[in-house]
């Protein structure tokens, strides 16, 4: 996997997404014994639509609802995120075991309520990491989202746990 650098501001077309994505859409463990990341990536959110890997811009958001990442513990849903190009995921909820893999590997993940309410498919937001605002730029409209953990932040920084446990090592 390519190490990601952590932006301050992203921004980029929204492919919203509904309630309770599980892992499994996102990356069905019927392809689990895929490992190569370009294959990974033509199938990430197949569970979905078999056709979104395709036509997912690199650098693209992925907004959906509560309980983003429900299902399985499995690693690869989050690999399968980064691999497609995803810069980043925002939804109203996130399963525990998903966001701490998916930070753990690089990807942020920014809870605000109701996205899903306040951004449509393919409308362009710009997401301020320090700020904590989310802009729809289709309307200019402003939501707020709590902020990511020192914690959390620091692994991002470091492009991923492996990284960070790297620099912190003797």
């Amino acid at each position: 996997m390519e190490k990601k650098e952590l932006k301050n501001i992203y921004s980029a077309k929204v492919l919203l997404l509904g309630k309770n994505i599980d892992t499994d859409q996102i990356f069905p463990a019927r392809f689990l014994e895929v490992t190569e990341p370009k294959e990974i990536a033509k199938l990430c959110l197949y569970g979905v639509d078999p056709a979104i890997a395709s036509t997912f811009p690199k650098g693209g958001i992925i907004a959906g609802g509560s309980n983003f990442g429900c299902g399985s513990s499995r690693e690869s849903a989050a690999i399968a995120l980064i691999e497609m190009g995803a810069s980043l995921v925002v939804a109203e909820s996130f399963a525990r075991i998903f966001f701490r893999n998916a930070i753990n590997l690089g990807l942020p993940l920014i809870t605000c309520e109701g996205i899903s309410e306040k951004v449509k498919d393919g409308d362009e937001i710009k997401v301020d990491l320090e700020g904590g605002i989310i802009t729809n730029l289709n309307n200019n409209e402003n939501f707020p989202f709590p902020p990511l953990g020192e914690h959390a932040l620091a692994i991002l920084k470091a492009g991923g746990i492996k990284e960070l446990m790297r620099q912190r090592l003797p």
